[in-house]
Order: C-alpha cells, then sequence, then structure tokens
C-alpha cells in the first residue's frame, strides 16, 4: 500500500519504545507525528495543521489520556478530530468509558499491527466522508443564502418599483416610501418588547412590516388624475373616490397572494396596510371605522409613520410643520387618532424619527 498523501496521524504516548513501534509502523502509509505527554500534544495540535487522526495512550504522567482527550473535545477547532485510545487496560468497562466519552475506537496493547493499520484505515475513510458531506453541506448553505439574498433583493425592488408608480401619480411625496419605511422599522422595534406586542412582533416580523410599508399606498393608481393631483380641497364625492384607494390596494395585493398560491407573510402585512392604515383608534377612520385593538398592529404603526410623514414633509400645498408643533399634534392624537403605546414610543425617540426625517428628506 503506498502513502496516503496529505493524511497525518498523532501519535502521542509517554513511552519512547511504543513511539517507535508505531512511528514505524505507520509512515510508510501516513505523514506521522508524536508527542511524549498530553501538554505537548495539546500544545503540537494547537500550533499544527490539525492531524486527521490521534492515538491516544490512556495512561500518561500529569495528563492522562482522558483529560487530554477532553481538551480536544472542548475546543471546536479540535472537536471533531477522530481519537482512537491505546491502552494496556482492556476491561470492558474500560472500553465502554472510552467510548462513551467520544472516541472513535479503543484498541488494547499489545497492538496487533493489521488490526490496528485497519482500524485507523477505517477511520479516516470515515473522517474523509464527513468532511465531504461537510463541505458540501457548506456549499449548499452558501448557495441557498445566496439565493435568498437574490430573492430578498429581487422582492424588494419589486416592492419599490410598484410603490413609485404610485409615487409618479403623486410627485409631491418624494422620498415618503424611505422614510415612511425607515419610521416604521423604527417604531415596530420600539415597541417589539412592549407586552401589548410582543407575541405578534419578533425579528421577522420587524422585517416584513418594514418590506411591506412602501405599499401602503399602491391603491392610488386607481385614482383619476383629476382628484389625485387636485391642488385644492376634494369635494365630498371627490374624497369619497379618494377614499377608496385603501381598499383598492388590499384587494390588488390580494390578487398577487392568489396568483402565488402560497402563503407569504409579508404580503399579508401590506394588505393590512394597505387596507387599513388610514383607520383611526376612536374608529372614526376609514373604510371599515376600526376601533382600537381591533385595527391591525401594522396598519396602526402605518397610521402614526405616514402621519408623522406629512406633518413634518413639504408639500405643495403647505411648508414643514415646526417640530414642537408635530410633537403637540401626535400628542393630542393620542387615544383618538393612535394606539396610545405607539406614540409614547414614539415621543420617547421622538429625535431618532426627525433625523430619519433630515436624512432622507426631499430635495428643495
Amino acid at each position: 500500500m503506498s502513502k496516503i498523501p496529505n493524511q497525518t496521524v498523532l501519535i502521542v504516548d509517554d513511552s519512547p519504545e511504543n513511539i517507535t513501534v508505531l512511528s514505524e509502523l505507520l509512515q510508510p502509509l501516513y505523514e506521522v507525528r508524536v508527542a511524549t505527554s498530553g501538554k505537548k500534544a495539546l500544545s503540537l495540535v494547537s500550533n499544527m495543521l490539525s492531524p486527521n487522526l490521534i492515538l491516544l495512550d490512556v495512561m500518561m504522567p500529569d495528563m492522562d489520556g482522558y483529560q487530554v482527550f477532553e481538551h480536544l473535545r472542548n475546543d471546536p477547532a479540535t472537536a471533531d478530530i477522530p481519537v482512537i485510545f491505546l491502552t494496556a487496560m482492556d476491561s470492558p468497562e474500560a472500553v465502554l468509558h472510552g467510548l462513551k466519552m467520544g472516541a472513535v475506537d479503543y484498541i488494547s496493547k499489545p497492538i496487533v499491527p493489521p488490526i490496528l493499520l485497519a482500524r485507523i484505515h477505517n477511520q479516516l475513510e470515515l473522517k474523509h466522508v464527513r468532511d465531504c458531506l461537510h463541505y458540501q453541506n457548506c456549499s449548499l448553505e452558501l448557495e441557498v443564502s445566496k439565493r435568498m439574498a437574490e430573492n430578498e433583493l429581487i422582492q424588494e425592488v419589486c416592492i419599490r418599483a410598484l410603490a413609485h408608480l404610485a409615487e409618479m401619480r403623486d410627485p409631491e411625496t418624494g422620498n415618503h416610501i424611505l422614510r415612511t419605511q425607515a419610521y416604521v422599522r423604527l417604531l415596530a422595534t420600539l415597541i417589539k418588547d412592549n407586552p401589548r406586542f410582543s407575541a405578534t412582533i419578533d425579528d421577522a416580523y420587524i422585517n416584513a412590516v418594514a418590506r411591506s410599508a412602501p405599499l401602503h399606498d399602491i391603491g392610488k393608481v386607481g385614482i383619476p388624475d383629476y382628484i389625485l393631483l387636485k391642488p385644492g380641497k376634494l369635494s365630498v364625492d371627490e374624497w369619497t373616490i379618494m377614499k377608496t384607494h385603501a381598499h383598492n390596494g388590499a384587494i390588488a395585493i390580494e390578487q398577487a397572494e392568489k396568483d402565488v398560491k402560497m402563503p407569504v407573510f409579508f404580503l399579508r402585512l401590506a394588505k393590512e396596510i394597505a387596507h387599513w392604515h388610514h383607520e383611526k383608534w376612536d374608529g372614526s377612520g376609514y373604510p371599515d371605522g376600526l376601533v382600537g385593538d381591533a385595527i391591525p398592529i401594522s396598519a396602526r404603526i402605518m397610521a402614526l409613520a405616514d402621519v408623522f410623514d406629512a406633518l413634518i414633509s413639504r408639500r405643495v400645498y403647505k411648508e414643514p410643520i415646526p417640530i414642537d408643533e408635530i410633537e403637540n399634534l401626535i400628542l393630542i392624537g393620542k387615544g383618538q387618532h393612535f394606539d396610545p403605546d405607539m406614540v409614547d414610543a414614539m415621543m420617547a425617540n421622538f429625535d431618532d424619527f426627525c433625523g430619519i426625517a433630515e436624512h432622507y428628506k426631499d430635495a428643495d
């Protein structure tokens, strides 16, 4: 049998005679390293490329083989190196103890060379197979991660494209979708640990609700230009038509859900947001007059984010409202327009919301 390249066996034994015998037996087939104590073995392993297999004597002074093995298993860098115990202790209890610790084999001295070689060969073959499977799994995980990242990017691009399509019909909104998306993420994060919301809001929810936020006004695509772009106050009939954008947006997203033929979490939240982000805590909103907790959490978050942005941003019909006035208006809406706990969270971190508005402010 020819020498197997890149296969290293570490022999750990305090007996020079044993090391000589084992080295002469293994060197024709493997790269061999030796250590005459447990401490030297651990030092050698930490300063060299990990051996493919370790032959470990059990009975050694200062640090016995079991102690060496514990150190190896407790270090992630060496935990997967297969270890074969070599010992003169051949009682069933000793063998069972070694195997229970996690050794791949337990060979009693005096060794029988053909048997030792066969067992080493088998364990190295098994390690090779395990390593191949590990590398394949890592490659698959990387590929899956790459594909998921690509899918998320495609989702994000499509969402932004649809949102910008709606904005093209209402050009005064500018960076509105970027700001509201950031407000939504921040507000959802701030209320995550509130007992009222903790059963619903986790990291996955926060990501999904932020991803969904740009679609909140997608229904405006169906509003006639003479209403959507009207510079003055809308008539009663025109306002009735304008309010249909909430229901129409939800219908459009619901149709997208049906087209994909499987549940998509962010689309469910997008539908909630589009449908009910104009509802008010006291029931005076539209389209359904929902009250309090009957309004989905996602829509309540969006409602506060949307109004905050309308107040702090310049529009064709108004200048930005001063910060202190915005705070007062939001506080007036607490328990009327907005969920009280969400208002408290915004007020406690008001400067952060103002920072987002400044970061994504529209060009003059």
